[in-house]
């Protein structure tokens, strides 16, 4: 139940922003908007957080309509909304993002009682409102939106449309902007950033972008780059993350497989040798860099052997970070008719198969840690402890560290000594 009252002050506004990054930098450009329109943020809340929302008149919900999960969540969240607006303790339920783009007319005939419907907005212009859903020294910079890539399991082009990318003045002009509102760490993100330019000219590219990015921009510590497709990861790219102490070493770098038919059948456009060759590449060029990559267990037709293709290749390459998903079928999409379908207790059982492999990698990888010493971002501070990450961990998907320290500034650097490795996260003196 949403334990939501109403206020007597007018026009206030509450969100619940769901699914990905991308969809908080998009939550955040709402609220601003709203705000510049008279309107009054209250608070903003995970799906998690809601019974304790501050009151407010109407609630906002953000939503993601990426796969079955993300859908059933959002859906969850709608009904919640408008039963507390049965209720009276709001009295508007307006619902954004993903899933209305994707499902609007089901939508509106199943959930009536919805004031408002909003759809995907074009977000082109530089934003340089106040971030609301981020600390106060971290931020997204969203360079993109839409695809080019067409992977046959991917829903985003249904959703998103075509690579649409922000001008790259624009852009440096919102970097500019936090540089000076003292933002320490700035994540680029998109559905596929390495793409960013594309739909311009042939003369821009990522490389380009960073470069002028980092020559604008003086007081960020950090920068990370949130998703960096195999098949566009140029030379370049990898070079100047190499040589810029600014760039995270840090590369997210989603492989969804490594059999080559499984590969071919999702539209990937790259091998498994191709694939190889390039994380040889980044961990030659970047000693010490962090990979991050995400997979899809039980894509269709996905064999036994296939599956122990991947999970060999897991076992080799050693990933710094992994996220897997279960594979979704998504109406629309080339994948949705693939024949024959993984099921369910498959799926679940080679997901937890490989997780396990996974957190036993991890274990073993942050060893290497031991006894050195680690620039920390400090993000929390508990009873006992503060807590932290390193520039291998990303912002609210990677591990932390827990410094056993009282009093720490939030969103402050501190070089401290790991002194134990705890499954994904780090203890330091």
């Amino acid at each position: 139940m949403l334990n939501i009252s109403i206020m007597k002050v007018k026009k206030t506004f509450s969100i619940i922003s769901l699914g990905c990054f991308r969809n908080t930098y998009d939550s955040e450009i709402l609220i601003h908007k709203l705000s510049r329109k008279g309107y009054v943020f209250s608070h903003s809340l995970t799906k998690a957080q809601k019974d304790d929302c501050v009151p407010s008149d109407s609630l906002i919900i953000n939503t993601c309509g990426f796969i079955d999960k993300a859908k059933e969540e959002s859906l969850d969240v709608i009904r919640e909304a408008i039963e507390a607006k049965n209720n009276k303790k709001i009295k508007k339920v307006i619902v954004s993002g993903c899933l209305v783009k994707r499902y609007r007319k089901e939508l509106q005939k199943e959930f009536p009682g919805v004031d408002e419907w909003l759809s995907v907005e074009e977000l082109n212009q530089a934003f340089t409102g106040k971030r609301k859903l981020t600390p106060s020294y971290f931020a997204f910079l969203k360079i993109c939106e839409g695809c080019l890539n067409r992977c046959s399991f991917c829903a985003i082009p249904l959703i998103k449309g075509n690579l649409r990318s922000k001008p790259l003045d624009e852009i440096i002009k919102e970097a500019k902007y936090l540089d000076q509102k003292g933002i320490r760490e700035l994540n680029i993100i998109g559905q596929d950033i390495t793409s960013w330019g594309k739909d311009f000219s042939k003369s821009n590219n990522l490389t380009l972008l960073i470069k002028r990015l980092l020559k604008e921009t003086k007081n960020m510590k950090w920068i990370r780059l949130i998703y960096t497709h195999p098949r566009h990861l140029s030379d370049s790219l990898i070079e100047l993350i190499a040589n810029e102490e600014r760039l995270c070493k840090y590369i997210d770098l989603p492989i969804q497989h490594i059999n080559d038919r499984i590969l071919k059948l999702m539209n990937r456009q790259i091998t498994k040798e191709e694939i190889t060759n390039l994380i040889y590449k980044i961990r030659k060029k970047i000693p010490g860099c962090a990979i991050r990559t995400s997979v899809i267990i039980g894509f269709p037709t996905e064999t036994e052997d296939e599956f122990k293709e991947l999970l060999q290749f897991v076992r080799e390459n050693k990933f710094d970070r992994l996220g897997a998903f279960t594979y979704s079928r998504e109406e629309g999409t080339p994948a949705y008719n693939l024949s024959p379908q993984v099921h369910p207790s498959i799926k679940k059982r080679r997901f937890s198969e490989l997780m396990s492999l996974q957190e036993r990698v991890v274990l073993d990888l942050n060893k290497r840690f031991l006894n050195r010493e680690l620039d920390v971002l400090v993000e929390e501070n508990q009873t006992d402890v503060s807590v932290g990450r390193t520039q291998y961990d990303a912002y609210e998907v990677d591990g932390c560290v827990f410094i056993k320290r009282q009093g720490l500034k939030i969103g402050s650097f501190y070089k401290v000594k790991i002194t134990e490795a705890y499954g994904y996260d780090l203890i330091a003196g």
